[in-house]
């Protein structure tokens, strides 16, 4: 079976990954970009993923870039603790929760593509743009080369958008989408190098209903000299305010921002002054994709932020994107068809997807710093006066359960590797 996929991204990179892992051959990405270069800031990856990626073969690369978070607080716009949970190993997982920049992550998964698919597996500066059957059930697609000019035609027996929230595939499927909607939040984001805060292994979020900041350590913190921060701070837009379409490469000034968050410096923790010692920051706005009622067209399906694009709560975006493309290539290796293959996989998949994505558009687990401004706008001497523990910690469990990455699940599910008496034969040539 020949398998195209779009976009070389995360989710595509481990796609090729575990097709191939699962018996593929014949495996090919096309990427939009010109080539594959550390952009970006940075990503959680759960324990859900991570074990993917172990699985994959690629912890002990991915452990030289990330580093393992050991706890996730939340606080309210004072600095004052709301709740405190522990975060991978420490919350007894088999598989700790990573930190990492993207570019970092990106590139460990673009190598280990190059050294098991080939130097000729991945194509940059090809975008797909228009998608048909053709006789067999193959698709045949059209791209387009940004940076070289012109048009070009690619065909498969099955593609796989992998290619972000404005997927070429997904606008071939449904044309009359339109842009991603909204929420009226705006999001700056960058990394900066800073000494480390608490125990040096800690995501904090903080603020209050229309502020919030997010904040965490993605390298090691050695004798306590300073480490590679992210940083994420987040406001609702003034009445009238509009931004430029979804961009992550939007470069901002601090200055015209910093002003909204100026009071959020804590005795732990300066934000303002991350915000201030970054060498780049940019501006996007919170946008998501509406849950689609159908991922699959013929023997094309989408994967990742094409399929089940949510907002940035939960640590969910990248580690989804993982879920999924482990979950096809399964589903394409143990059925001996295609099409039957691409179905067990939405059906798998797209539920839990879609819960978080509706989840994710009411503030996922985040909803504890609501809580606590709504009950206590004013601040609080013990928590426990405002919000019971136990319905702290049921908002935590809860959400962990509807994506189905509680430390029960992960531990003691089923791998999702292929072994070989389990892989059937496939229309469309030889594997």
């Amino acid at each position: 079976m020949e398998i195209l996929i779009a976009g070389a991204g995360v989710g595509g990179l481990t796609a090729a990954l575990s097709l191939h892992a699962a018996g593929f051959e014949r495996v090919r990405l096309v990427e939009t970009a010109p080539r594959i270069a550390p952009l970006g800031v940075g990503l959680n990856i759960l324990p859900s993923a991570v074990r993917e990626l172990d699985e994959l073969g690629l912890y002990g690369a991915l452990a030289q870039v990330a580093v393992p978070t050991g706890a996730l607080s939340y606080y309210n716009r004072f600095g004052s603790l709301i709740w405190n949970e522990r975060r991978g190993l420490s919350a007894g997982y088999r598989w700790p929760q990573l930190s990492v920049h993207r570019g970092a992550l990106q590139r460990v998964l673009a190598d280990a593509v190059r050294e098991r698919l080939g130097p000729d597996a991945l194509t940059c500066d090809a975008r797909v743009e228009e998608l048909w059957a053709v006789d067999g059930g193959r698709v045949t697609v059209g791209l387009s080369h940004p940076m070289a000019g012109g048009r070009s035609t690619a065909g498969a027996d099955v593609l796989i958008g992998a290619d972000g929230i404005r997927s070429g595939v997904r606008a071939a499927m449904y044309p009359d989408e339109g842009d991603p909607p909204w929420n009226g939040l705006i999001v700056w984001r960058g990394i900066t190098w800073a000494p480390p805060f608490l125990d040096g292994r800690t995501m904090i979020i903080a603020g209050d209903l229309r502020r919030r900041a997010v904040v965490y350590p993605m390298s090691a913190a050695p004798n306590g000299r300073p480490v590679m921060m992210n940083w994420a701070v987040a406001r609702a837009a003034d009445p009238g305010e509009r931004l430029q379409p979804a961009d992550w490469n939007r470069a901002a000034e601090p200055a015209a921002f910093l002003g909204h968050f100026a009071d959020l410096d804590f005795a732990w923790l300066d934000v303002p002054g991350l915000v201030r010692g970054a060498e780049h920051a940019y501006v996007y706005p919170m946008v998501d994709r509406d849950p689609l009622p159908r991922w699959t067209a013929g023997r094309a399906t989408l994967l990742g932020d094409a399929a089940h694009a949510m907002y940035p709560m939960g640590s969910n975006g990248a580690t989804q994107s993982i879920i999924d493309a482990r979950v096809l290539a399964r589903a394409l290796a143990t059925h001996e068809d295609a099409d039957e293959g691409l179905a067990a996989y939405e059906l798998e998949r797209r539920p839990p997807a879609t819960r978080l994505q509706e989840k994710g558009r009411k503030r996922g687990p985040e909803i504890v710093i609501d809580m606590a401004h709504e009950r206590a706008p004013e601040g609080f001497d013990r928590i426990e006066d405002v919000i019971p523990p136990d319905e702290l910690a049921n908002i935590s469990a809860l959400y962990a359960q509807l994506g189905a990455f509680d430390p029960e699940t992960v531990n003691n599910r089923p791998t999702y590797n292929v072994p070989l008496h389990r892989r059937t034969h496939h229309c469309g040539g030889t594997r």
